[in-house]
């Protein structure tokens, strides 16, 4: 049954829960900084235009990371595959997870990932904050992307869309 409640400091759990009703991609988020390349899984991840390319991911101010991301002009977004669960993790926890990952520099230093699903190779257009994230829209400047199922989060757990096939109608010869 479902529960109303007004989200505040004292429903913050009941809140993050409903939020995970909704399923969402799983990104990784990279930059490159003087001390080296930095990546921070993402959720937060959509399209916002067209024409231009536009895309838009929010960052979390708590995690160490935050800075590189907010100061970064250049960042890439690379989305994860249905079998890249762990490497979710790692860059959930460790921008520096980098060492379990093949990867290497763009032409313009951007750490590019070498297993991914898609990509988005971007420039930082804007910035907007937005309580305890700042969301990055970014110009795409090249996109890719291969085939295969992307990797899902929803109520705390990763998995992945299976889709439903329906049959096709017979034609019944009388």
């Amino acid at each position: 049954m479902a529960q109303s409640f007004v989200p505040g400091p004292s429903t913050e759990r009941s809140f993050r829960d409903a939020l995970g009703c909704f399923s969402s991609g799983v990104t990784v988020v990279t930059t490159m900084t003087a001390d080296g390349p930095v990546g921070m899984t993402a959720n937060s991840f959509s399209s916002v235009s067209l024409a231009p390319p536009l895309i838009l991911w929010s960052a979390a101010k708590a995690p160490r990371r935050y800075r590189a991301f907010f100061a970064a002009e250049r960042f890439a977004v690379h989305v994860l595959a249905r079998n890249q669960q762990q490497f979710a993790r790692n860059f959930a926890t460790a921008g520096d997870a980098f060492e379990q990952a093949e990867w290497a520099p763009n032409d313009d230093g951007v750490p590019i990932l070498a297993e991914r699903l898609a990509l988005f190779d971007c420039k930082t257009s804007a910035r907007y904050d937005a309580g305890d994230h700042t969301i990055i829209v970014g110009q795409v400047l090249l996109a890719e992307h291969g085939s295969g199922a992307g990797l899902i989060f929803e109520q705390g757990e990763y998995g992945h869309f299976t889709p439903f096939k329906v049959a096709k109608p017979t034609l019944n010869s009388a």
